[in-house]
């Protein structure tokens, strides 16, 4: 545990457990993080104008940037164990929400939603890419609040998401195929 990690840790997490409105919400963000991008995606995917394909492809695009990030975070996981701050003995952590004390580094659900947000940084909707940017940063921050994660974990997700998301527009081209599915099965763009 370096003294940036710790500090910042005891600033945010110190609060845990004190504070009902705060403790819930939290909570819920960083329990629920994935659930919300997904609920999230849905909406949008039924919200854009019947006939919109790129906006649509954007959605795509982003959701392949947040499941390259959920990869690299694999194999970041798998070559270095760093344990949960609520599993350091001795420590103190005050833990909100149930987790197994597997590996704490780096942030999957910080990594994830970075992931999807960057994608969508001016290739989609305006109010998505607001929506999920600011949807991540508050995961990323309840992740340490509730105990779960150190904040150079977080960090370290962050960062991994933006790149991975930026990564994904390169791919573009191959993932209209899978656009072009959505389209098809929900009769939207030119099969509306």
């Amino acid at each position: 545990m370096d003294k940036f990690d710790v500090t910042v840790f005891r600033a945010l997490n110190q609060h845990a457990g004190h504070i009902p409105v705060l403790d819930a919400v939290l909570s819920f963000f960083a329990q629920y993080a994935l659930e919300i991008y997904a609920v999230l995606f849905v909406v949008a995917w039924f919200a854009l104008p019947r006939r919109d394909e790129n906006k649509r492809h954007a959605l795509i695009v982003a959701v392949a940037g947040g499941v390259l990030a959920l990869l690299v975070n694999v194999v970041i996981g798998a070559m270095w164990y760093r344990p949960r701050p609520f599993a350091v003995p001795g420590f103190g952590a005050n833990k909100l929400i149930p987790h197994s004390a597997d590996t704490s580094f780096p942030s999957d659900h910080t990594a994830g939603g970075f992931g999807i947000s960057s994608a969508l940084w001016g290739k989609g909707p305006t109010w998505l890419s607001w929506t999920f940017t600011i949807c991540s940063a508050i995961v990323m921050v309840a992740r340490v609040y509730v105990g779960v994660h150190w904040p150079t974990d977080v960090i370290a997700g962050m960062v991994i998401g933006i790149i991975c998301g930026r990564v994904s527009l390169l791919f573009s081209r191959p993932l209209r195929v899978v656009t072009n599915i959505g389209l098809r099965i929900f009769r939207m763009g030119h099969y509306a």
